[in-house]
This record gives C-alpha cells, sequence and structure tokens, in this order.
C-alpha cells in the first residue's frame, strides 16, 4: 500500500503515541502526516486544509474526547467532510467503549498495543474498501453491519433492489 500522496492526520494528546504512530506510517511511505493533540486543534485542521485520512485517540483529554471528535466531524453543519474515513485507536477495549466509538461513526476500530500489520490492515480497508454510509434519526456514519443477515425480519430491514434494477 503507498500512503505517499496521502494527506494523514493523527490526533492524540501523547505527543510519543503519535510520534510512534507517524514513524510507523513514515517508515510504509507516509509524507503529509500532521499531529493535533486536542479535538478542537483537530476541528480547526480539518476545516483549513482537506485530509483523506484520520487517525484519533479515544481517550483525548479529559475522557472520551475522541468519540466526540468523531460525532463531530459526523454531524456537525460546519464539517468540512463528514464522509472522512476516520481510524480509533485506544488502549481501551471495553465492550462499551468499542460500541461508543461504532456509535459516534468511526469507520474502523484498533486497539493499543497494535501491530505493523493491524494498523495497515485497517487503513486499507478505511482506503480500498470503503463502506457505504447511512443516516437515521439518531446516526450518521458508516454502516456499522459488517455482514448481512439474511434471516433479520425486524422493521428496519433495508430493502433490496429489484433483481433487474
Amino acid at each position: 500500500m503507498d500512503l505517499k500522496a496521502l494527506r494523514l492526520l493523527i490526533v492524540d494528546d501523547n505527543r510519543n503515541a503519535a510520534e510512534i504512530v507517524k514513524s510507523v506510517l513514515g517508515s510504509v511511505g507516509a509524507q503529509q502526516v500532521e499531529f493535533a493533540t486536542t479535538a478542537e486543534k483537530a476541528f480547526s485542521l480539518l476545516q483549513a486544509e482537506p485530509y483523506d485520512l484520520i487517525i484519533v485517540d479515544q481517550n483525548l483529554g479529559k475522557g472520551d474526547e475522541g468519540i466526540s471528535l468523531v460525532k463531530r466531524i459526523r454531524t456537525d453543519p460546519h464539517s468540512s467532510n463528514p464522509y472522512l474515513p476516520i481510524l480509533m485507536l485506544t488502549g481501551y477495549t471495553e465492550q462499551r467503549r468499542v460500541k461508543a466509538a461504532r456509535d459516534a461513526g468511526v469507520t474502523e476500530f484498533l486497539s493499543k498495543p497494535f501491530t505493523i500489520v493491524g494498523l495497515l490492515k485497517r487503513m486499507e480497508a478505511l482506503i480500498h474498501a470503503p463502506r457505504p454510509f447511512v443516516r437515521s434519526e439518531d446516526y450518521f456514519g458508516p454502516d456499522r453491519r459488517r455482514r448481512q443477515d439474511p434471516d433479520y425480519k425486524g422493521p428496519e430491514r433495508r430493502k433490496r433492489p429489484p433483481e433487474d434494477a
């Protein structure tokens, strides 16, 4: 995977952790990598310049500010790109945190410590296999379903197009 042409933003309040991610990405060709240490700074950078992908730590600042940033990117009317691929990195993998990230609109999720292969696989999925976006009353973001369940018959079942369409 060639990352040379991509513009990447890493958002982490731990500068050392961000430098590790930058180093890993640089080792596979990434040249345009910027940092933000706060959600506010990240949102400002996103407004000022186009980015191809953002890597954000879930636990920014005083808590789940990474989650708040993702929600803001997805839903704020002033967001420059609500469809931006977002990879969330976190050292906290409790189910409630993973669900919170998913429900905020994270595209991919990766736990720390991570491997180079794991990071690159997630990035490759973000770039080469983007998921369609879904809008509902209380959610906007990538389709949270990883697979189709042909047996689901619930009220929110999406209709398939006719076979001849």
